[in-house]
This record gives C-alpha cells, sequence and structure tokens, in this order.
C-alpha cells in the first residue's frame, strides 16, 4: 500500500503522533492545519498497512468475555480522570492550540465525559441494544416454530470512526462502544482533535499494552478527502462498516466510497431546537424560569454540540415574545462570561446579523456580535446557522406551527411547558425528529436510549447465522 508524501515543517509546530494497534507512532513528516482556527500541526507518515488486520486473523477481543471488557473500561475511566495522568495533560495543552473553544471547556467536557467509563452505564447500554446481550460473547442457540434449529451471533466488526472535532465526548464514547462490540477500531481523528483519541490509548496501555482491546484500536489522523489514503483503506476487503460522525462535506465524502459490503452508520449533521408554549407567560416566575431553560440549551457545550438548540419557537405575541428574548439574552450572556469563551461572530455572520436588523423590520436583535451572546427575534427562522453563542427566537401564533419546521434533520427538542409533550411526541416524529424532551435537558440523555434515531451498537455488529437442523416434514 501506498504511504503519503512528506513535506517540509516548523519545528514549532505542534506535534500530533499516531497510535497504531498498540504502538505510538511519532513523527513530523506532514505539515496539517485544524479546521477551525487554521493553526498548523505535524503527524506523521501512515504505514497503511499496518492499520490494516487481515481478515484471515480472528478479531482479537472475539473471544474476550464482555464482563472484562467493561472492567478494562471503567479503570481506564479512572485513570483518564487522575490529575497526573500525563497523556490527558498533553492532550489538553496540544488542543488548546488548534481547538475552538478554551481549553478549560475542553478539559471540563472531557473529564465529565469519562463519566460514561461506568459499569452500570455501558450494560445498561449493551441491555438496551442487544435483546440478548449473550450474542456478543458466543453463539446463541435459536429455535423456530417450526423446530429448524440455528445459532445466532453479533459478530466483532470491523469499524472506521470518523470522529468530529467538536467534542472530546465523542471519543470516549466512540471508544468504549467500539470495545463492547468487540470491534477491530480504526479511528480517524478530526483537525480540531488530533490528540484526545490518542491520549485514550495511551492511558489504557499503560494498564495493559498487550491487552486485546490496545492491540484491536488505531488513532490516526490524515486530512479528510485525502484519496491516497481513503481510496486504499475504504474498501470492503478491510472494514465492514464506516461510522461517521461530522458535517456535510464529511458525510458526502464518505458516500463515495459505499457499495456492496461497506455500509455507512451516519451520524450526520443535526439541528436542535425549543418550543415554548403561551404558559410561560402567565406569570413573571414563569417567563424567568423558562428563558432560563432556553439558555442552558443553546450554551450546551457553548452551543458546538448538535444537542445544542439554535431555534426557539415561542407561542406568544410580539410584546410577549421580546420579552422572552431580553431574559435570554441576558442569560446567554451570563453564561458565556462563566464559561469563558468570549469568540466574536464570524465576520460574514456578523454582517448578515447586522443588515438584517438595519434593514428588515421583521427582525429584532438583542446584544451584539462580539461573541457575548445575540438573541434574533424573527417571524420566520433565519436562513443560516445559529452557532457561537447566536440564538434565533421565532415568534409563532401556535406551537402547531412551528411543527411545520420540524424534519429529518431536526435532533433534540427541547418543550415548554413539559405538560403539553404527550400532545406533540407523534407529530413530532412524524416530522422526523428523533428525540423531545424538557427544555433544559437537552445534553442530559436517558442511558441506553436511542441516538440518531437508532441503536448504535446493534448497527455496528456484523450478524451472523449459524444454521444447524432442518425442521421436521
Amino acid at each position: 500500500m501506498n504511504t503519503q508524501p512528506t513535506q517540509s515543517h516548523d519545528e514549532a509546530t505542534v506535534s500530533a503522533p499516531n497510535f497504531i494497534r498498540g504502538e505510538l507512532i511519532e513523527g513530523s513528516d506532514i505539515i496539517q492545519h485544524s479546521r477551525d482556527l487554521g493553526v498548523s500541526f505535524a503527524t506523521p507518515k501512515i504505514d497503511l498497512n499496518k492499520v490494516v488486520h487481515p481478515r484471515t486473523e480472528v478479531p482479537p477481543l472475539l473471544n474476550v468475555p464482555l464482563s472484562e471488557i467493561i472492567d478494562f473500561l471503567v479503570e481506564t475511566g479512572q485513570r483518564m480522570r487522575d490529575p497526573n495522568n500525563p497523556y490527558m495533560q498533553e492532550c489538553f495543552d496540544r488542543m488548546a492550540a488548534t481547538h475552538i473553544l478554551p481549553r478549560g471547556v475542553v478539559e471540563t467536557v472531557s473529564r465529565h465525559a469519562t463519566a460514561y467509563l461506568d459499569k452500570r452505564i455501558l450494560m445498561a447500554e449493551v441491555e438496551q441494544n442487544f435483546p440478548d446481550p449473550k450474542a456478543l460473547d458466543g453463539w446463541v442457540p435459536k429455535q423456530d416454530f417450526t423446530g429448524r434449529k440455528s445459532f445466532v451471533r453479533a459478530f466483532a466488526p470491523r469499524l472506521i470512526h470518523v470522529l468530529p472535532g467538536n467534542s472530546p465526548g465523542v471519543a470516549v464514547k466512540s471508544v468504549a462502544q467500539g470495545a463492547m462490540v468487540k470491534g477491530i477500531n480504526l479511528f480517524k481523528m478530526s483537525s480540531a482533535d488530533p490528540f484526545t483519541m490518542v491520549a485514550i490509548l495511551r492511558t489504557m496501555a499503560d494498564i495493559d499494552p498487550n491487552h486485546a482491546i490496545v492491540r484491536s484500536m488505531s488513532a490516526v489522523y490524515w486530512r479528510g478527502g485525502d484519496d491516497s489514503v481513503e481510496s486504499v483503506l475504504y474498501r470492503p476487503q478491510y472494514f465492514d462498516k464506516i461510522v461517521a460522525w461530522g458535517g456535510g462535506d464529511a458525510i458526502n465524502n464518505v458516500i463515495k466510497y459505499l457499495g456492496p459490503g461497506f455500509q455507512l452508520v451516519s451520524f450526520d449533521p443535526k439541528t436542535s431546537i425549543s418550543m415554548v408554549g403561551k404558559e410561560a407567560f402567565e406569570s413573571e416566575e414563569a417567563l424567568e424560569e423558562a428563558a432560563e431553560l432556553a439558555s442552558v440549551d443553546v450554551m450546551t457545550l457553548n452551543q458546538e454540540a448538535c444537542v445544542a438548540s439554535r431555534f426557539q419557537y415561542v407561542e406568544g405575541s410580539q410584546e410577549q415574545v421580546d420579552r422572552f428574548c431580553e431574559k435570554l439574552h441576558r442569560n446567554i450572556a451570563r453564561r458565556a462570561a462563566e464559561s469563558g469563551d468570549i469568540r466574536p461572530l464570524d465576520m460574514e455572520l456578523s454582517e448578515q446579523i447586522q443588515m438584517m436588523q438595519l434593514m428588515d423590520d421583521d427582525y429584532r436583535v438583542f446584544g451584539e456580535t462580539d461573541g457575548r451572546g445575540v438573541v434574533i427575534r424573527s417571524e420566520e427562522p433565519v436562513d443560516f446557522h445559529p452557532i457561537n453563542k447566536t440564538a434565533n427566537v421565532v415568534r409563532v401564533d401556535s406551537l402547531d406551527d412551528a411543527v411545520k419546521h420540524i424534519n429529518v434533520a431536526t435532533q433534540t427538542v427541547g418543550f415548554y411547558p413539559f405538560s403539553r409533550m404527550p400532545d406533540y411526541r407523534d407529530r413530532l416524529a412524524s416530522g422526523g425528529a428523533q428525540r423531545i424532551v424538557h427544555l433544559g435537558e437537552a445534553g442530559p440523555a436517558t442511558i441506553g436510549n436511542p441516538h440518531d434515531a437508532m441503536y448504535p451498537l446493534h448497527r455496528f455488529v456484523h450478524w451472523m447465522a449459524h444454521e444447524d437442523g432442518v425442521a421436521p416434514r
């Protein structure tokens, strides 16, 4: 297989090593650039032969009991939370140069994400994804109503994970899920975060460098769309499925490689919203509560996460909705100040908002485009993607009007008042939405629930049937 060409670099450039099947691969052969900030970092050349497990080899984790895998993941989480873990500290130091969020926010999110590596949580995930979790550990006997017998197994898959750069939490969840399905896992890291996955795998290697989990996993960075790498790796003779997170360009790039035997499990771009009923205006206390809860959802991961609310459909008169906007803006600004993330809006987005304010009476803007939070009140959703603490409050006469804006890209709907949620959940599902929650609870999720309208672990595995008997005549 071909390797990538060598390029010159500045010695001061941040280094981003790869980690392949238990081996740390360092080098500064190729200069890369982070997606959001354009910061340079250096990576080693990729030996594509090393990242492929021949299909003639049984996956290393295949016969390791699930209970042992979970125990190993739990210990990994404990070591990741250790403030003296040198790999995590080095990861945070390097991410400070490439990630759009401040170091403090990234560090907090990463530490919170390790809570997923809990025995109760991991077992709940497995039990919700598989009717019979024993299928992960062996061949489960079946017999149909005709008497015909067979054995079924959730066989260890070969997966490429295209990771997003917005949250280190995805790396934690991906490594755990890849281990629990006993897969061979190749993690393609993001240019915004080419560090977290390597730090996790190095932590695992410190526990046991020869453990089957360590030997089953590789973390590598290459530029998305690099045909010299992807045309080699994205093939069914090497991998079963590609688990892709990211924006439309990232997903479309993967789609062109799909074909018989090589499938896509897509966590594609989603937009989350809020729906606030007229009950918010029944008292000042209710209005304060609704605005506070809405700000929690807007500011989830400082609005970098898919679950973060971008559009808030509010049922009321223009005067009432403007009162909501004032309080929402105040709460967003407070949360922005507390996070330390005061990034001015992108110039193009800032100019759009300013022109909108000057030229169209249907819009009203609360706040400035200085990164401290801005709320736009409108009669229809804006035609751009609100981001970086930007909320678009859309006034509606009835929440029924908000339902018209639901589509298959709508992920989470934060709802207020809670008592009206059952009246809307079927209509939201029919429109394509995937999740309805109490306003203010877009971030936390019920353990084991579907993600993006599917049970991911069930999709990851290779379901194999062994037919072993003919029904009696």
